[in-house]
């Protein structure tokens, strides 16, 4: 029987959560993987070709959220998400959760479960496992189904290893999904790259050590938003010739944010100095990061920041926007803070080396 067909919702499982992706996918020809269409096989399909190497006496369930390619990615699917993952974290029978996601954005949703949830599963003892596939399900020597059942044997390796929270795990690899980014178009381990990670099977304890600084430090989850309560931000690059418009545009558009992805440290275009700071004046919530995608963006460097705009810390832009879009969202709801105070608790996690 298949872990689909058993259905043990009613008995201690691990629930595992299809939303698509590339580890979905097929390829038209199976020698040109490069070339497929995600979002193509059934979570418990996924499952039924594992199924033989599930560990014994593991009950697995599965739910199809969505089955898309992962670059369309919306904000309400996100909420449909974080509200599956929430009930699923108060079912007393879950003991675990797998999240099958493409890997384009998965960075914007592992930062995202974090934020939302990640003090909620380490305080219930539970992990959530987001992992994926670099290459198509029916391509020679698919990396989904290995990822896949780490994935679930991490999910369901007993706590005294690691605590409750939420992670991601590929290519052998395991670290925090806030700390995923993607920093290649093929490698196999493009979105644990440049994230500090232990491996799959052995924890690293120096890793360890930085996991339990970092969930520490996160003293209470987000609200999340409803699907078409998510405030409007935009990602703005900055770059050689870099015109004042691409700032003024947003004036009056309505745009809540803007993350700018400065070049080098985190400075942008002198160019942009005069509409930022109508911007700014106009209440555009205003977060400054870097477009190396690595490294750290910090307060007042290169120069002094614009009154109200923050640096991002160890966030790349994608995850800013993230970031960005639920402390503007708090600060909605918790009106005794600002903006910035929620978006600074997430900027100012401690690092894993």
């Amino acid at each position: 029987m298949s872990p689909n067909q058993a259905k043990p919702e009613n008995s201690p499982h691990i629930l595992v959560l299809g939303m698509g992706g590339t580890i979905a996918g097929l390829a038209a020809k199976p020698e040109n993987p490069l070339q497929y269409e995600a979002g193509q096989v059934t979570v418990s399909s996924l499952l039924a070709h594992i199924e033989s190497a599930i560990p014994e006496g593991l009950k697995l369930v599965s739910h199809q959220i969505a089955n898309i390619n992962s670059r369309n990615l919306t904000e309400p699917l996100l909420s449909l998400l974080g509200k599956t993952v929430q009930e699923a974290l108060a079912n007393n029978w879950v003991k675990g959760l797998v999240i099958t996601h493409g890997t384009d954005t998965i960075e914007e949703t592992g930062l995202f479960l974090q934020l939302i949830c990640g003090k909620s599963a380490q305080e219930l003892g539970k992990r959530i496992i987001l992992t994926g596939a670099m290459l198509p399900a029916n391509a020679a020597g698919a990396d989904g189904p290995s990822n896949l059942l780490d994935a679930i044997r991490w999910a369901s390796t007993p706590l005294d290893n690691c605590p409750g929270g939420v992670y991601a795990v590929m290519d052998g690899r395991a670290c925090l999904a806030m700390d995923l980014s993607k920093r290649h178009p093929t490698a196999l381990n493009a979105p644990l790259q440049s994230s500090p990670s232990s491996s799959a099977g052995l924890i690293n304890p120096s890793w360890l050590s930085g996991v339990k600084a970092v969930q520490a430090a996160w003293n209470e989850d987000l609200p999340l938003p409803k699907g078409d309560e998510w405030p409007w931000v935009e990602i703005l690059t900055s770059h050689a010739g870099a015109r004042p418009q691409t700032v003024a545009q947003w004036l009056g558009s309505g745009v809540k944010g803007l993350v700018l992805a400065g070049s080098g440290m985190g400075g942008f275009h002198d160019a942009w100095q005069t509409p930022l700071a109508e911007a700014a004046s106009q209440g555009i919530a205003l977060v400054r990061t870097s477009r190396t995608g690595a490294g750290s963006t910090y307060p007042n460097i290169p120069e002094k920041d614009l009154e109200g705009c923050l640096a991002s810390g160890t966030l790349t832009a994608p995850r800013a926007r993230i970031a960005l879009q639920l402390a503007l969202n708090a600060a909605k709801v918790d009106k005794s803070l600002t903006w910035q105070d929620f978006f600074a608790r997430i900027a100012v996690l401690p690092e894993i080396r």
